[in-house]
């Protein structure tokens, strides 16, 4: 099979999957919106604040992609089980803070400034899911060792039988019947608290009885914790985790920001936001993909067609955003029509729409981009630019430009009280990340090329990074 269609189809499996699990919230917000106005705020405040910490969280774990990736293709079987089951350490510590946290949200539920009739709703709703986090953890690690194997079908198949219990589980627990009482927003939380445990369970079956995992012995005797790769680990999960909160955050606080200006503000800014996570989803796809087959290569003392993949990966990136966002472009006014029958919101979505499609472009460029130079053992720098645009010119500038105008020398603005100045300033800076990403794969595959096997910028000081050929167990700074 060509480089191609393997990079083809896996992506297209990823995808399948992904929609499955985007469909958990979409279904979640139908079935408690229709229960009460009350269920339905408790579920966007909540679900908003288990988002961010989710993501951040989850990401520490995703980031272990390209690791495993390069052992499998330098033929490191039993190395890549060893890993495996040493990542099993990282998971016991991030689980236990992702639980603490959930579990005592006062301090979330107060920054966030949630109203005090939600307070126990909320707080109700968050303590099931830190009870749920664990397996929700656990099965993301066995995503991402599959998505490195280049094998996520198994994944996908789970994530669609997942989705089928989900729904009659959420409908029942949040309306109540059959001898249970109507819990509201809680009852999304235990249909999920259900579900996690069940792909948990399902991927620990897998694990021992398909003769895919067989050749890494992931289940032979623990080891004790390697210091070293453990810190390997976190080196690259923990600014990949922060790259995540940041993007996320300055998501979800735009909405926050916008709400302040109106129901159809709020609500032309949700169809835009709803349609931006949709798409999102393909790049997403397309950048696990991509970033499994280039570390695969890299493994493989193969820098070249690492290269290769890389500039295919991102070729098939802009392909996908040219097709997506010309369609949303073309049908902008029918897609907001299906959301809304409010010509007001419908009006505004639909000129958003049209931003959404230059935010798009950039967005699914970085997306890829961020994946592949984690492959690179690029890290940190992605992270500052992340933090440096998203939140202080992104963020913050379309705050300032929307509330407070903006006055430089004899040149003045005033405040834009529209939903569409978040969206342009948001794409000016998402375009400037995107570009430096860019330029920054382009060095890393360069210094990779030259050194004749994978070299990349340290995460710290910018100098090469260098491991041996094919034979390597884990990238290692140069002294």
């Amino acid at each position: 099979m060509s480089e191609l269609r393997i990079l083809v189809k896996h992506a297209g499996t990823v995808l399948i999957g992904q929609l499955a699990i985007m469909a958990f919230g979409v279904a979640d917000t139908v079935i408690a919106g229709r229960h009460s106005v009350e269920a339905l705020a408790a579920l966007s405040v909540g679900s908003a604040i288990y988002i961010s910490v989710y993501v951040a969280l989850i990401g520490i774990v995703q980031a272990l992609l390209p690791i495993w990736a390069e052992m499998r293709g330098a033929h490191q079987d039993i190395e890549l089980g060893r890993s495996v089951r040493q990542a099993l350490y990282l998971c016991a510590g991030v689980g236990v803070f992702g639980t603490a946290v959930l579990w005592m949200p006062g301090p979330l539920l107060r920054w966030a400034q949630v109203p005090p009739s939600m307070l126990a709703d909320v707080d109700s709703y968050l303590r099931i899911l830190a009870v749920a986090f664990v397996p929700s953890l656990l099965f993301r690690l066995y995503s991402t060792l599959n998505q490195s194997l280049g094998r996520p079908t198994l994944v996908t198949w789970l994530q669609i039988a997942a989705l089928a219990v989900k729904i009659p589980l959420s409908i029942w627990l949040v309306g109540g019947g059959a001898g249970v009482p109507a819990m509201g927003a809680a009852g999304c939380a235990w249909a999920t608290l259900v579900v996690n445990y069940l792909l948990l369970f399902l991927a620990l079956h897998l694990l021992r009885t398909q003769d895919l995992y067989k050749p890494y012995r992931l289940w032979s005797r623990m080891e004790r914790p390697d210091g070293a790769q453990l810190r390997e680990f976190l080196r690259l999960g923990l600014p990949g985790g922060l790259a995540y909160l940041v993007e996320v955050t300055s998501f979800t606080l735009m909405a926050v920001f916008i709400a302040r200006q109106g129901v159809v503000a709020a609500g032309s800014h949700q169809i835009a936001a709803s349609m931006t996570a949709m798409l999102y989803m393909v790049p997403l796809s397309l950048a696990l993909a991509a970033s499994s087959r280039v570390s695969f290569w890299i493994g493989r003392g193969d820098p070249a067609q690492a290269r290769r993949l890389a500039l295919m990966g991102l070729g098939l990136g802009l392909a996908c955003v040219l097709l997506t966002t010309g369609t949303v472009a073309v049908l902008h006014r029918e897609i907001a029509g299906l959301y809304s029958n409010h010509a007001a919101v419908v009006s505004q979505a639909a000129a958003l729409l049209l931003w959404v499609c230059a935010y798009h472009l950039a967005d699914a460029t970085q997306a890829v981009c961020i994946f592949l130079l984690r492959c690179y053992r690029i890290t940190l720098r992605p992270l500052i630019i992340y933090g440096f645009m998203l939140w202080g010119v992104g963020l913050a500038g379309g705050y300032v430009l929307a509330y407070e105008g903006l006055t430089w020398g004899p040149w003045s603005l005033a405040a834009q009280h529209s939903p569409a100045i978040f969206w342009i300033v948001a794409t000016a800076a998402l375009a400037v990340v995107a570009a430096s990403f860019v330029l920054m794969l382009l060095r890393a595959m360069r210094l990779s090329l030259a050194g004749g096997h994978h070299a990349a910028l340290s995460w710290s000081s910018g100098r090469p990074l260098r491991t041996r050929a094919a034979g390597t167990r884990m990238a290692k700074r140069e002294p």
